[in-house]
Order: structure tokens, then C-alpha cells, then sequence
């Protein structure tokens, strides 16, 4: 296990930051696993990416909850809807090459940054950003979601589907993509938005995860999870505080930035 300590800060670094924007790490992670152990099987990296996300968006969720942030009734109906899309993605995993693994990641991580750098925002986001004016100071401890949302459901449950199912498959939590859906499909509030993802990404990682167990591949990376685990439940909490002094579009640009990045290296490591 001493060989693994190093993951510890690794692991408390990518909790905070993920935390911020509302996602489980996972689209960071898989791919510093990727590069870390370029001859490991894409299936162990997807499982321990999968159980590190579902620690680091619990201890999130929970911070999260102490802050009266989550909209748990829109939470819960894209849970339901990314569970069957998480089991489906898991169990096709170990169907792809790691070649191609890595090149998909890659391209979906890149087509994720052009989407939020260039998505034409207008009256939604003069609207959101009014919304995000009335939010209430999480660590005040008052509610802030300041009107009833308003969005159409079945899109949303049929976006977190899919989700469900790319996220699951690549061995990340999804917030990277849900947090834009619901932003800019779903006219959430940024900050209300990145809460509840959190939310929604724990229940779609330990899905993915007990399939991944009960399919037999998580078996080689326990003692690395662990290590992983420690520190993203330490950064999630950090992570949590820091997102109520962050303004909205700062968190979608951190967000767009990352993903640029992490989609060119593994695009380039294919190659």
C-alpha cells in the first residue's frame, strides 16, 4: 500500500477541483490513470475511476446538502434514468480496444470544450446569471434556489441516459456533461446546476461500479482506489466552499479549459 500514498494528494487535488464544476473527476481522472498505466486494461481503469467519482461526489453531495443546494426532485428523476444507461455502459467496456478507448475519450473531451467555449448564450445566460445574483451564501445555511425550476423532464431524463451510458463506458462521472445539459438545455442555475450533478453523479458512479464488480472487473485496483478515495473526499469538501465564492461562468469556463487540455493529451498519446 506504501507505494500507492503518492495517489493521496493526487486524489485531493482532483476532488477539490471537480467539486467546483460540479463533476466527479472522473474525465480528469481516467485519463491520468491512462498515462500513469499505459498498459492496463481499459476495464481497470474505468473501475477504478468509476469508485474514486462515486467517493469524491458523495462527500461532495453531502457538503452540498448542508449548503441547501441540490434540487433533489430533478436529481432523483435523472438518477433513475442514468442507472439502466450506467449498467449498459459498464458491461461494454471491456469490448473496446484501449487504442480506440483513449481516441473516443479524447474526441468526446475536446467536442465537450468547443460546446461550452462556443454556445451561443444570450437571453439564458443574462437570465441565469440574475438567478445566480439572488443565490443565498451556502455557508449561511439558506435556501438558494430562489423560484421553482422549470424545464421539460423527459428531455432531461433522456439526456441523463445517455450520459449514463458514454460516462459509464469511459470510466468517468458524467457532471462534465451534465452540468452544461442542464445549464444550457435545462436552464438550471450554474451553482444549483453543479450541486445537484454532484448528486446525480454518486448514484450513476456506485451503479456503474457494483457493475463493474459484479462483472468480475475490479480486481486489480483496490489498493489504488483507496489511496484515491482518501484524498477526493478531503478535496470534495474544499471544493464544496470554494464553488460559493466562484462565479457561474467562471466555473463553466474552468470547466471548458480542462476539458480542452485533458482531450489534446489523450489524443495525442494515441498517436
Amino acid at each position: 500500500m506504501e507505494q500507492y500514498l503518492w495517489l493521496i494528494p493526487l486524489g485531493f487535488v482532483i476532488g477539490a477541483f471537480a467539486t467546483l464544476i460540479g463533476t466527479g473527476g472522473g474525465f480528469i481522472l481516467a485519463p491520468v490513470l491512462l498515462l500513469l498505466y499505459p498498459k492496463e486494461n481499459p476495464e481497470t481503469i474505468t473501475s477504478i475511476s468509476l469508485a474514486v467519482v462515486f467517493f469524491n461526489s458523495l462527500s461532495g453531495s453531502i457538503a452540498y446538502a448542508r449548503a441547501k443546494r441540490i434540487d433533489y426532485k430533478s436529481g432523483l428523476i435523472f438518477s433513475a434514468a442514468t442507472i439502466p444507461g450506467a449498467i449498459l455502459g459498464a458491461l461494454t467496456t471491456p469490448l473496446i480496444p484501449r487504442e480506440v478507448f483513449d481516441f473516443v475519450f479524447g474526441i468526446l473531451m475536446v467536442g465537450g470544450s468547443i460546446f461550452l467555449f462556443y454556445w451561443p448564450r444570450g437571453e439564458t445566460a443574462v437570465r441565469l446569471h440574475q438567478l445566480n445574483q439572488h443565490l443565498a451564501d451556502p455557508l449561511a445555511n439558506r435556501n438558494v434556489l430562489p423560484c421553482p425550476l422549470s424545464y421539460n423532464s423527459g428531455v432531461g431524463a433522456g439526456i441523463c441516459f445517455l450520459i449514463g451510458y458514454v460516462t459509464s463506458l469511459l470510466g468517468v462521472g458524467g457532471g462534465f456533461v451534465e452540468v452544461p445539459a442542464m445549464v444550457y438545455l435545462l436552464n438550471f442555475p450554474v451553482h444549483v446546476a453543479t450541486a445537484t450533478s454532484q448528486f446525480i453523479v454518486a448514484v450513476m458512479a456506485l451503479t456503474g461500479s457494483a457493475t463493474h464488480l459484479a462483472a468480475g472487473l475490479f480486481q486489480h485496483g483496490v489498493r489504488r482506489t483507496i489511496a484515491l478515495s482518501i484524498g477526493v473526499v478531503l478535496g470534495a469538501q474544499l471544493g464544496a466552499r470554494l464553488s460559493s465564492r466562484v462565479r457561474g461562468d467562471w466555473i463553466i469556463r474552468s470547466l471548458a479549459v480542462a476539458l480542452a487540455l485533458v482531450g489534446a493529451g489523450l489524443m495525442v498519446m494515441v498517436f
